[in-house]
């Protein structure tokens, strides 16, 4: 049953999911986090921002990793296949259509009308992050200014992403691993 439900979880993802793994991400929160509840949505954010860092497609990323968590090697195999499957299918499935009609005004309509629809779906997964991140000890002022930072640090100074992740991700077990302070003792 487990198989079956990892499968299935990455399947509709990449059923759903179309423009790329960005777009699936969201609909494969909504499957881990919330219809199979594998981890907790602050878990699956760290995971997710580790499979930023790291080379290659996103959700194939994701579904190897959840997929092995939940079901061992079976499960990652499952996972895997789950999220190529659609993806493959469809792409040999709508290529064929769409080149047929490539001219037509309606196929280039539809294309623009997923735009939106993508930048919606990854806005309310950033919003969800983002306060779920002013609950921890950072707080909503620690939080915008590391956002604020971040911006700054990507787009002015064209620092690539994911050595803002690592560096985050290295804070977070630094802070992990020191230990804790007793209160009312000095500290030196």
């Amino acid at each position: 049953m487990k198989q079956r439900d990892i499968f299935m979880a990455f399947f509709r993802a990449g059923m759903l999911g179309y423009g790329g793994g960005p777009s699936s991400i969201p609909l494969v929160k909504k499957e881990v986090v919330d219809r199979y509840k594998w981890m907790e949505a602050d878990e699956f954010g760290d995971v997710l921002a580790l499979a930023n860092a790291l080379p290659g497609p996103i959700a194939t990323k994701l579904a190897g990793y959840i997929g092995y968590r939940v079901g061992g090697f079976r499960g990652l195999l499952n996972g895997l296949i789950g999220t190529m499957v659609p993806t493959i299918f469809l792409m040999i499935l709508l290529m064929t259509a769409l080149n047929s009609y490539k001219d037509q005004p309606w196929v280039e309509g539809m294309s623009k009308a997923v735009i939106p629809v993508v930048a919606v779906m990854l806005l309310t997964m950033t919003w969800e992050f983002f306060k779920k991140s002013t609950q921890s000890s950072l707080g909503w002022v620690g939080t915008f200014v590391f956002v604020v930072v971040s911006l700054v640090l990507i787009q002015a100074v064209h620092i690539h992403p994911a050595i803002i992740i690592f560096a985050l991700l290295l804070g977070a077990l630094l802070k992990k691993n020191s230990p804790a302070k007793e209160k009312g003792t000095p500290s030196p």
